[in-house]
């Protein structure tokens, strides 16, 4: 297990979609050992794979406690009743903004073994969810601020780095 970098907003590997993984093998477990420990901070509430240079379809999460990891997630359930509020990522440090997501969400995806999980919660957990399956898809929670906060947004981001 290792603690590793958070790649920054400009690193491609944050724009390039995650491939699925086809065999549960030592590198995927390493994987999945080094999100664990990486996500194990306060102020962590995901992190996918690729956000540590590595383009393989893996989450984890750090909710309320529970830190767990999911390999080949896919969003099966979104609520029609939405959440608001400002949302922010390790990737783009600093910078917070109003974000719509769903209220509810569920993934499905395997564990280390190969066996099928689920993964469902309410708002920081749904959050968290639809915000690590977008990296996974090569998208920063950026592309789905309104288009005068992503405005804002632009600018802050051109002013920090």
């Amino acid at each position: 297990m290792a603690m590793r970098d958070i790649r920054i907003i400009g690193d491609p590997v944050l724009r390039t979609p995650c491939a699925e993984i086809t065999t549960i093998d030592d590198g995927v477990r390493a994987l999945v050992a080094d999100l664990l420990e990486t996500v194990d901070h306060e102020g962590r509430a995901g992190l996918a794979a690729n956000q540590i240079g590595v383009g393989l379809r893996a989450f984890s999460w750090n909710i309320d406690d529970e830190i767990g990891y999911v390999l080949n997630p896919t969003i099966v359930a979104l609520s029609d009743d939405y959440q608001d509020g400002d949302e922010g990522c390790l990737s783009v440090p600093g910078l917070w903004f109003p974000t719509r997501r769903a209220w509810y969400a569920r993934v499905v995806g395997i564990d280390l073994d190969g066996n099928e999980v689920e993964i469902e919660g309410t708002e920081l957990m749904a959050r968290a969810l639809q915000h690590e399956v977008d990296h996974l898809d090569g998208l920063l929670y950026l592309d789905r601020l309104d288009r005068g906060v992503r405005k804002k947004a632009m600018r802050a981001l051109r002013e920090q780095f």
